[in-house]
């Protein structure tokens, strides 16, 4: 058919209304509203239903109540009122898409494109030409069988294709003009469904999938692309049947069959993908998602690739302007399935007086303590990052939510490095730092709480706006290496906070965290991030955490450019060109709009 041949409006199949005293409350599949005013309403509906050829069998009414009812009103269809009311009724179901346009003639389309599509005939009519293609080493298979039924009742026609190329777990549909495909695949654990890709992308899709989830899950491992057969095939199904019972395999293999049949033929038809940012914060825009399924306990959801191909519409994503976003996209690098990064967790670590967070690291275990704990994950995320990214190559390199953040840590650590353990000149007094109430809180709990027996020094960095703090146990060496804590910030105050602050979570971090844990110390690079879009209380003080935040916020541009000065630190952008050891990681962090810069200066 095409959009100039007639329709006829009808409701959408899976509509339910329930009737009120002086209204009607209608659901729909993504969508419900309440329509309330009147005590004609129900008996409006009613004519409603008449008028476009519902049938009481298909659609339950609302009858009864307007039978039985007292009070409620008799329509004339006739009277030019009630045509008009039933004008503005269809009106308000249009606006909230509960009512859509079939094909006058012909075949009604399936039920479930009825339901979501915003025009049920054209994508009936796409799907009636997409003659979907399932290919599988063996098509007979249960898994080959379930695609093809959940193709069959969704009104395609599917033609089975033996594809020894294939593993035994796994199975390739491919449908429509220009060819889209989606691979669906059984593991030890559940299975997984990748997002809609051209047919060889979502091959290679499957196979990366598959181990990654082998990796990240301990489930057994996926047979390579070249084929599984015989003695092979059977390992397979046998390790699978060691995981999960008869009933579980059946129920995940069902789950998954649906889930390749609903996204391919979405795509086939040009519908919405399933998976969807708007209706799961932890997707991103742009780039795939994977359904995941889980046998034990039963569980199916979508998951974040971040490393896979993203929209060829989508733009590069754009920097986290926050927080709360930089965490978001933290959750898609880390996601315990499909993730690059492992996830920074408080765990069982305490989170007074300070917050500690803690991962897993190429250097083994790691652990970040900030102010908070959300800031501690943001710490230990970039952290963990920045040293795997700097296995096998030459000079600094730094992470962060945006150019700005990756620079700030960039230029604290390069300052740090130029330092040393002390700046230019005697040592500032204590009345420079010691009376400002962050500076003072946190050497309290580092000196009577912990009760190490530190020292604190802080020295001007030049003739610089810039500031060097360092704490110190005297019966520790000297030098750099010595040195318990150090930081940079724009007054003595701040570097005298943080540098306490960084002394009293590595304390913590020794007696409370993993042996041998790498320490990652909380620095002013994050506060732009952490106060962005939020104004302090103003009757609050630097006593007050965001408070004392936002005031290093202001005060980053004038220190980063002081920094820059001091170090000539020109770092670049180092962006993912496919040749690279680090790739999956680098290549995550820029698809979530992470920044990471490397050396010096010049090309990378």
């Amino acid at each position: 058919m095409t959009g100039a041949e007639p329709s006829r409006p009808r409701l959408r199949p899976g509509l339910a209304v329930t009737p009120l005293r002086e209204g009607l409350h209608l659901r729909g599949r993504d969508t419900s509203v309440t329509l309330e005013g009147s005590r004609a309403l129900p008996a409006l509906w009613e004519l409603l239903r008449e008028r476009l050829g519902e049938e009481d069998e298909d659609r339950p009414g609302v009858r009864e109540y307007v039978e039985a009812a007292p009070g409620t009103p008799r329509l004339d269809p006739a009277d030019p009122r009630v045509d008009a009311a039933l004008d503005a009724l269809t009106a308000q179901l249009r606006a909230h898409d509960l009512l859509t346009e079939y094909p006058a003639g012909g075949p009604e389309p399936a039920a479930w494109l009825g339901a979501s599509a915003a025009r049920p005939g054209p994508a009936a009519a796409a799907l009636a030409a997409a003659r979907p293609v399932v290919a599988a080493a063996d098509p007979e298979g249960p898994l080959a069988t379930a695609l093809i039924s959940a193709l069959h009742r969704a009104g395609a026609l599917p033609r089975p294709c033996r594809d020894t190329g294939l593993a035994a777990d796994r199975v390739v549909a491919v449908a429509g003009t220009p060819p889209v495909a989606v691979a669906v695949a059984r593991t030890a654990e559940g299975g997984f469904v990748t997002a809609p890709a051209e047919p060889e992308r979502a091959r290679t899709d499957a196979e990366s999938i598959a181990v990654r989830m082998d990796r990240d899950t301990g489930s057994a491992p996926a047979e390579g692309a070249t084929g599984t057969t015989g003695t092979t095939a059977t390992a397979t199904t046998d390790r699978m049947t060691d995981r999960m019972t008869g009933a579980s395999a059946s129920a995940v293999t069902a789950l998954l069959a649906g889930a390749a049949a609903q996204r391919l033929l979405c795509a086939a038809a040009g519908l919405p993908d399933p998976a969807g940012p708007e209706e799961d914060p932890r997707l991103l825009p742009g780039r795939p998602a994977v359904l995941v399924a889980l046998a034990r306990p039963p569980h199916a959801s979508y998951r974040p690739w971040v490393t896979g191909p993203a929209a060829p519409s989508s733009p590069s994503a754009a920097p986290a302007g926050d927080l709360s976003e930089t965490l978001r996209r933290m959750g898609a690098l880390t996601d315990p399935y499909l993730g690059v990064l492992d996830a920074p967790r408080p765990d069982d670590l305490p989170q007074l007086p300070a917050a500690l967070a803690t991962c897993a690291s190429v250097a083994g275990p790691l652990v970040a303590g900030a102010p908070r704990t959300d800031l501690a994950r943001l710490t230990a995320a970039c952290r963990a990052a920045e040293l795997h990214l700097g296995e096998g190559i030459r000079g600094p390199v730094s992470v962060g939510a945006g150019a700005a953040h990756a620079l700030s840590r960039a230029l604290r650590r390069a300052a740090l490095a130029t330092a040393g353990s002390s700046g230019t000149g005697q040592a500032l007094g204590e009345e420079e730092w010691r009376e400002h109430p962050q500076a003072r809180h946190w050497w309290t709990v580092l000196t009577r709480h912990l009760e190490p027996p530190m020292r604190m020094t802080v020295h001007r960095l030049a003739s610089e706006q810039a500031y060097l703090a360092v704490v110190r146990d005297p019966a520790g060496g000297t030098g750099p290496a010595g040195a318990t804590a150090r930081a940079v910030e724009a007054t003595p105050a701040d570097a005298a906070a943080l540098a306490a602050l960084g002394a009293v979570t590595r304390a913590m971090a020794a007696d409370h965290g993993p042996a041998g844990a790498v320490h990652a110390a909380f620095s002013g690079a994050e506060a732009p991030l952490a106060v962005a879009g939020a104004e302090p209380a103003a009757w609050t003080d630097e006593g007050w955490t965001d408070r004392w935040l936002t005031g290093i916020a202001r005060r980053e541009p004038e220190l980063c450019t002081a920094l820059a000065r001091l170090t000539g630190l020109r770092p670049e952008p180092w962006r993912p060109d496919g040749s690279e050891s680090a790739g999956p990681v680098l290549a995550g962090l820029y698809a979530c709009g992470f920044t990471v810069l490397a050396g010096q200066g010049g090309p990378r």
